[in-house]
């Protein structure tokens, strides 16, 4: 596993003239790149909507330790300082993610985090600099989701764009990134996603000598299974279970803290491997293709901002919302199909399972939450910011019904706002529970920052699993892996009742005995070296709703680890793998259990 050891600060002077005749400099420092996090974290979900990863301060109420890093400048002297943030809770109340920054011990007087509800930059005011090294630090005020992308120091007081487009831009010039990642390495199978999928991919790979590269962007291994998301994994492991169990959980209820030992089993398995390079941190942006193969996917490191690209023949997509296949101009799905396309019809619940018209809707996500008994009253406090959405629920855990979806909400490029969504809800709701007699000792435990996704893009495959395969129970001739759970399709609880809160879901159960998915689910239809395991498969809205679940999305890690070692072996692709090679690829996963 490859960590870089060096956070960069990016610096570059730029003398041009102003109207006074004097030149000036320009520094950017990005937040994810501090030298000491303190208290605040790095949250890269969103780098495609708002452009960078940038540092949160997630302290459930209570100021975290301030964020540090030394910046050496080419003079002293005056600065202007600008910072890049959001009002998160925009309204009619006290901004609740306020924070300052802090230069030299000297801390700026204008509250952060409280302009519009859009990222922009905000002036924070003017710093004197004694000499040409500085200490710039991020001072939280409240402990309620602060955030902060970037600081801007300038001897001219002119702001850096606020448009995306002339954002990004304006960003490589002032960081002088070139267009290629500063380096490259080969691999003969590269999975991005560390999620279950991704793992077992990795694994079944490895094991017949594949040199394999899994690319995380989070520090932790595991996805929704992770103790940074606490969801436990259900369905069954079928012919893999000795693969899937070095990864999967044991039973323990959603959000608790038990997570964290199987954060450990995962990694030690894991790092087993020798063949098995593993990347945390690094988030893929890019895919680079040639006549519909895809030769490299570029990633950025979520701290240092270092830039690498990951070469292979084949490539994995794990990641869940389907972004290799995405960038690599993968056909892909999105929504509710109409009732009629694949006859998915179910009389009984009608528009909640199956609509008359396709629309955008997908199943939500979550942000789980659980709470302590701390033997001693303690606070709370006022939280009207949030109120707007709890209103007069109130909560003292959130469970797996914890899920926002809406129409007009798209899961992928409307994550942030569905984040914040969730975390007004937990806030709110948990105050208006201290206001309950009982609750007087209970105190929030742990709060996830990262949202627990169900269904976003689903990339197509040579065949789209759907409702109907489930329910006739198809036994294909290309079947990989086999579910018994019943298929469950969530809806939000307001569509039915517009009286429930519009952050908790319901599900609706389908019966079956088993059903199975087939190979020809696990590969692109139109880009010829990429294969998909995990939520991203081939599948209509309601197909997905059975095999979701993580040691089902396990089994497909495995079948599609395989496949790529076949690929290799017989120097072809994934459908050359249906077409003549699915016997042996069957074979490899009924004997799992017996490889070593």
């Amino acid at each position: 596993m490859k960590m870089p050891g060096l956070f960069k600060v990016t610096l570059l002077l730029l003398p041009f003239i102003l109207s006074c005749g004097r030149a000036s400099v320009e520094i950017l420092v990005e937040a994810e790149s501090f030298q000491e996090k303190g208290g605040w974290v790095v949250d890269p979900q969103f780098v495609e909507q708002m452009g960078s990863p940038y540092l949160l301060a997630h302290g459930m109420g209570f100021p975290v330790k301030n964020a540090m890093t030394r910046v050496k400048l080419p003079e002293g002297g005056e600065y202007h300082v600008w910072v890049r943030t959001k009002n998160w809770a925009d309204g009619n109340w006290e901004a609740p993610g306020k924070f300052r920054v802090v230069i030299d011990g000297m801390e700026l007087g204008t509250d952060l985090g409280t302009g519009s509800g859009k990222w922009a930059w905000q002036y924070a005011g003017t710093a004197v600099a004694a000499g040409t090294d500085i200490i710039v630090e991020l001072k939280d005020l409240t402990g309620f989701e602060g955030r902060c992308d970037a600081v801007y120091l300038s001897r001219g007081k002119n702001a850096p764009p606020d448009a995306p487009e002339m954002l990004s831009d304006w960003r490589r010039r002032v960081t002088g990134e070139s267009l290629l990642p500063e380096k490259t390495a080969s691999f003969d199978l590269v999975v991005v996603g560390g999620g279950i999928a991704g793992c077992a991919a990795s694994i079944a790979a490895a094991e017949q000598g594949l040199k394999v590269a899994l690319v995380h962007d989070r520090p932790v291994l595991g996805g929704n299974a992770s103790s940074e998301i606490r969801v436990h994994t259900e369905g069954i492991t079928w012919k893999s279970d000795r693969i899937i169990s070095m990864l999967n959980t044991v039973w323990w209820p959603n959000g608790s803290p038990d997570a964290v030992s199987d954060d450990k089993k995962r990694h030690d398995n894991i790092s087993r491997y020798h063949n098995i390079s593993v990347f945390l941190n690094w988030r893929a942006f890019n895919t680079n293709t040639v006549n519909d193969s895809i030769i490299s996917v570029d990633a950025r490191h979520t701290s240092s901002g270092e830039r690498m690209r990951f070469a292979a023949p084949l490539f994995i997509d794990c990641t869940g919302d389907g972004w290799i296949g995405y960038w690599a101009g993968a056909e892909y799905m999105y929504g509710r199909e109409d009732s009629l396309q694949y006859n998915e019809n179910w009389e009984l619940h009608k528009e909640l399972w199956s609509p008359a018209k396709p629309d955008g809707r997908v199943m939500g996500s979550s942000v789980l939450w659980r709470t302590k008994d701390t033997g001693n009253p303690v606070g709370f406090q006022e939280v009207p910011w949030a109120l707007e959405t709890a209103k007069d629920h109130s909560a003292t855990m959130g469970t797996w019904m914890w899920e926002f979806s809406r129409d007009d909400l798209h899961q992928i490029d409307d994550a942030e706002y569905i984040r914040d969504h969730m975390l007004k809800a937990i806030y709110g709701s948990f105050y208006n529970a201290k206001q309950q007699p009982g609750n007087e000792n209970l105190a929030l435990e742990w709060v996830s920052y990262l949202v627990g996704k169900r269904e976003s893009r689903r990339l197509k495959g040579d065949y789209v699993y759907t409702f109907n395969d489930e329910r006739n129970m198809v036994e294909f001739n290309d079947a990989v892996v086999m579910e018994k759970r019943n298929i469950d399709v969530h809806y939000q609880q307001v569509e039915a009742d517009p009286s429930r809160p519009d952050f908790l879901s319901e599900a609706l159960y389908y019966q079956v005995d088993h059903y199975y998915i087939p190979f020809r689910s696990l590969y692109s239809k139109n880009i010829k070296n990429l294969l998909m395991a995990g939520r991203c498969f081939s599948s209509s809205h309601v197909g997905l709703g059975g095999p979701r679940v993580m040691n089902t999305t396990g089994q497909m890690g495995v079948a599609t680890g395989y496949a790529a070692s076949l690929c290799k072996k017989y120097n072809t692709l994934p459908r050359g793998i249906y077409e003549n090679h699915i016997g042996e690829l069957k074979n490899l996963i009924y004997s799992t259990d017996s490889i070593r």
